[in-house]
């Protein structure tokens, strides 16, 4: 028994050692094997101590394996990083943080990767500077900023929340517990602040210039306080009249609805007026200007129209001339005695004359080409071809020296010799009747042409498109001889 307990404890000694040398063996090969490692700067260690967390977004990421001093005094934490975060990427910015406020060496590491494409990573050993780590800031090191009064002003009011919210905790739990996603949002929508912080900065100076400005207007800004407080006041007196509106708008917006439907397809039938209104409104600008200046000093002639037109006092402006005045829908519509006799309003008689006169204007109607062929005729004098301008002209005579083409015989029987001037005294030639002139002219002349058909005013066109049927002329009232151009008969 003795000899096999002998051999027994160096065996179990031989195995101890065997084991310790493995186990020193494993742990060396592993570490020179896996280990990695980097060191960070802060400016205080926030109560950091050794085996503390280093988390990535909430997951462990290894552990702080060392804490010293620098030669500024700063804090140099190293941290030992294990996992699928080795290595770190460059970049990698790092933050001490508190687990809660109530515990003292509750702090972990937490390291914010940079996003985007995998880059150069942190060798082992490396190091990250103070400008990429930030230290946690403790509570009470908050309050030491804070000057007595204001310590004591901050007790007050957690005290009079204490007070607030007694025997009222479930109602204040349940409200909290709905304000939740509110908070939640807002986590939200400061991460978004921070993302676009440059936008944000711009908003900042623009509010500033802003609120510059307003502070430039603030006698303004205080009249329109002012009156904005003179009008609300007018309205609540008139609230029975604003409440009689209020009850009629519902029926108001649905018309109005339909009318702003049909409005809508009117703008679309008016976008071609106002595409080819664009030019002359550009046009329109310069006169608008200078229509300015007219308007600025037509305002008192306009305000002494307004006392002409309604001043206070009866009887002494248009509107109470207006009133004596009869009733203008007596004259145009009432039937009453006028000049002596019983007469129609004035729509009525008008009616009567315009039907009467539809005759007329349809008589007249065929005769508008005519017409306005005499329009362009009279208005001008002349024409353009390829040469340039050119006249029309005509053979002009003298009535009281025509060349008659032969002798005539007047009515009296004197024989008259040809191109014998009428208006002087020849010898051996008696004095002519006044009536001879005019048998002269009817000579020579086309007379007694009153009744000349549409188109009667120019030559028969080789297609006869201007010559009127039988029917068309008796409808008409006229006569084809009587045309204006083509054979001529003197006299005729």
């Amino acid at each position: 028994m003795r000899s096999v307990s002998g051999v027994g404890r160096v065996a179990a000694i031989a195995a101890v050692f065997v084991a310790a040398v493995l186990v020193g063996i494993f742990l060396f090969t592993s570490a020179g094997r896996g280990g990695y490692s980097v060191t960070a700067d802060f400016l205080n260690a926030g109560q950091l101590v050794n085996g503390n967390l280093v988390e990535v977004a909430g997951v462990k990421a290894g552990s702080v394996s060392g804490i010293s001093i620098t030669p500024n005094g700063q804090a140099r934490i190293k941290m030992k990083i294990d996992g699928g975060y080795k290595p770190l990427p460059k970049g990698t910015r790092a933050v001490i943080r508190m687990a809660s406020q109530t515990g003292i060496a509750n702090r972990y590491i937490e390291l914010d990767l940079p996003g985007g494409p995998k880059g150069e990573t942190i060798p082992n050993g490396g190091h990250i500077e103070s400008d990429a780590t930030t230290t946690a800031v403790d509570l009470d090191q908050l309050f030491n900023t804070l000057d007595p009064p204001t310590r004591k002003a901050l007790q007050n009011f957690f005290k009079g929340s204490a007070e607030q919210f007694q025997g009222v905790t479930q109602e204040a739990n349940v409200g909290l517990h709905y304000l939740n996603p509110a908070l939640a949002t807002s986590s939200r929508l400061f991460n978004e602040l921070n993302r676009d912080t440059p936008v944000l900065e711009h908003f900042i100076g623009d509010s500033a210039h802003l609120v510059t400005a307003v502070a430039e207007k603030r006698d303004d800004l205080s009249a329109l306080v002012a009156n904005l407080n003179t009008t609300t006041r007018a309205i609540g007196n008139e609230k029975a009249y604003l409440a009689d509106a209020i009850g009629r708008l519902p029926d108001f917006m649905r018309q109005a609805n339909t009318t702003f439907v049909n409005v809508r397809g009117a703008l679309t039938d008016v976008n071609p007026l106002i595409n080819a209104s664009k030019p002359v409104a550009k046009k329109l600008k310069p006169f608008l200007d200078q229509v300015q200046p007219l308007a600025q000093d037509a305002k008192p002639t306009v305000a002494g129209l307004n006392t002409v037109i309604a001043r206070a006092a009866p009887d002494n402006d248009l509107i109470d001339l207006t009133k004596t005045l009869t009733p203008l829908a007596h004259i145009a519509v009432d039937s009453d005695q006028r000049n002596g006799t019983t007469r129609q309003g004035a729509f009525p008689e008008t009616s009567k004359a315009l039907v009467s006169s539809s005759p007329i204007i349809a008589q007249g109607r065929p005769y508008t080409p005519d017409l306005f062929g005499w329009f362009d005729d009279f208005s001008t004098t002349g024409g353009y071809d390829a040469l340039g301008s050119i006249s029309r002209t005509q053979t002009m005579f003298n009535a009281y020296s025509p060349d008659l083409g032969g002798t005539v015989k007047l009515p009296n029987g004197l024989t008259l010799p040809p191109d014998i001037p009428l208006n002087i005294k020849v010898p051996g030639v008696p004095d002519l009747p006044s009536s001879a002139v005019g048998e002269v002219l009817k000579s020579f002349s086309r007379i007694n042409q009153f009744r000349r058909c549409p188109g009667g005013g120019d030559v028969v066109a080789p297609d006869g498109s201007n010559v009127l049927s039988a029917d068309q002329q008796k409808q008409l009232d006229c006569t084809e001889s009587d045309r204006a151009a083509g054979d001529f008969t003197p006299g005729g």
